[in-house]
């Protein structure tokens, strides 16, 4: 009665989220909240998360993918993803996690062949993200709404992997060698469209690069950070998808493609080097380029020209952070290719095959500086980090730690999974520990 008074009054317009929602903490829902990295992200449990949407909200996510990707959902047909000119669309759901329970929480679809795929199949487990106060406008009583410290969380479904481990691991492994990447873990998620509940399997939730990660990584400094679908050959203003702004302008992200596509270096080299390292952190860029081609990822820039960010630091230059990590550590290219790298194939040890059309990669490899790094990184890599020891206890662990709710009673079920059978994800543990294995070997035969 108090409380409608206060609105009658004129006091009040909007009751807030914890006048609302009776689960509603400051621990658990405000922005006052540090990031909870050890709620959010567990290593030692699979916690569960429940997404509802009512069915008006799931007619409005059909509609609008039928906008973009031409069919309905479960309406068959084959062929690549299409071009998405926008996202998929953000809808309203009651998100539970923990006994707790967030209202108003923006839901969207994500990704592009992993989307595709699903949508036409049918399968309910749908790559997707989460903002907690995306439709604070809408509903002023969530205003800066928090899940532990985080705004927004992307979900992976392991698309692909019968694993169901890469994404997360794959972080893992990057951390280990001191290259900066999202923080990761798995949830079971169960998602209602309307029809009911029903569980939709094994997912990895990914830290999102402009929430908490470039504080957490780069703590204290502040600049551009972009998502670029660019094979930095040439500059366009619509290939550098801006995530965080604090220039207004691209000038920046212009004199690195400039720095690095210029024809000092082929006059002097010298020169030409300290023009790049001017603009970006090269020996970091080396390092990934070297760590990413000895274990195997080729869904990133090489073979295709999205999938990284770049992050303006304002004493290094730009830094490269690597993003989605499904198809790694699988395939085995060889020391050497004699043809340009391909959808599916990964980069040769040697990157002899890699053109010019990617300047970042075939520079790197011609110039002699940069290639005695690059392949020192490489080393190092695979007889500290990559070792069957280490890599054996990473993937044994995780593998074991989804493994009730993948397969058996608890298991991923027909309709909202990619496991083609339970000796499948039983089978990928030896397949990820004989990757190690064989790309080690290969490497210490480049490498003596």
């Amino acid at each position: 009665m108090v409380l409608a008074i206060a609105y009658l009054a004129g006091c009040r317009t909007e009751p807030t989220a914890a006048e609302v929602n009776e689960e509603w903490t400051t621990f658990s829902h405000s922005d006052s909240t540090p990031p909870q990295f050890g709620v959010v992200f567990p290593t030692d449990s699979v916690p569960r998360l429940e997404i509802t949407l009512d069915a008006s909200q799931w007619v409005a996510v059909r509609a609008n993918m039928v906008t973009l990707f031409g069919v309905d959902f479960g309406a068959g047909g084959s062929g690549p993803a299409p071009v998405l000119l926008e996202e998929p669309m953000y809808v309203d759901a009651t998100v539970r996690f923990n006994g707790k329970r967030w209202d108003h929480v923006g839901f969207r679809l994500k990704g592009n062949s992993s989307l595709n795929a699903a949508w036409r199949q049918g399968n309910f487990k749908l790559p997707f993200r989460l903002n907690f106060d995306k439709f604070e406008d809408e509903f002023p009583g969530i205003l800066d709404q928090r899940f532990f410290g985080f705004d927004e969380l992307s979900f992976s479904p392991g698309f692909k992997d019968q694993s169901l481990i890469r994404e997360k691991v794959t972080a893992d492994i990057l951390r280990l060698a001191d290259i900066p990447a999202a923080r990761t873990a798995f949830y079971r998620v169960y998602l209602d469209v309307g029809t009911g509940s029903r569980y939709v399997g094994v997912y990895t939730v990914v830290e999102v690069a402009d929430d908490t990660f470039l504080k957490r990584a780069f703590p204290g400094q502040v600049g551009n950070l972009y998502k670029p679908e660019s094979r930095l050959a040439t500059f366009s203003i619509p290939q550098f998808e801006k995530k965080v702004d604090v220039t207004g302008s691209y000038a920046d992200v212009q004199a690195l493609v400039s720095a690095l596509n210029s024809p000092l270096r082929t006059t002097d080299r010298a020169a030409w080097r300290a023009g790049l390292e001017s603009v970006m952190d090269m020996p970091h860029f080396t390092k990934w380029l070297a760590i990413n081609t000895a274990m195997v990822n080729w869904d990133t820039y090489g073979v295709i020209a999205h999938n990284y960010y770049l992050f303006r630091h304002p004493q290094r230059g730009f830094v490269w952070i690597p993003w989605d990590h499904n198809e790694a550590l699988v395939g085995s290219p060889g020391i050497s290719a004699s043809v340009a790298p391909t959808v599916g194939s990964g980069l040769s040890l040697s990157l002899n095959e890699v053109t010019t059309a990617w300047p970042l990669i075939r520079h790197v490899a011609d110039d002699p500086v940069y290639l005695p790094a690059y392949r020192a990184a490489m080393n190092a890599f695979v007889t500290q980090v990559f070792t069957p020891a280490r890599m054996d206890s990473l993937f044994t662990r995780n593998h074991a730690l989804v493994a009730p709710y993948a397969v058996g009673a608890n298991g991923e079920q027909p309709g909202a999974t990619y496991l083609t059978s339970a000796a499948a994800f039983t089978g990928s543990l030896e397949t990820l520990k004989a990757h190690v294995r064989a790309r080690q070997a290969l490497v210490n035969s480049w490498i003596p």
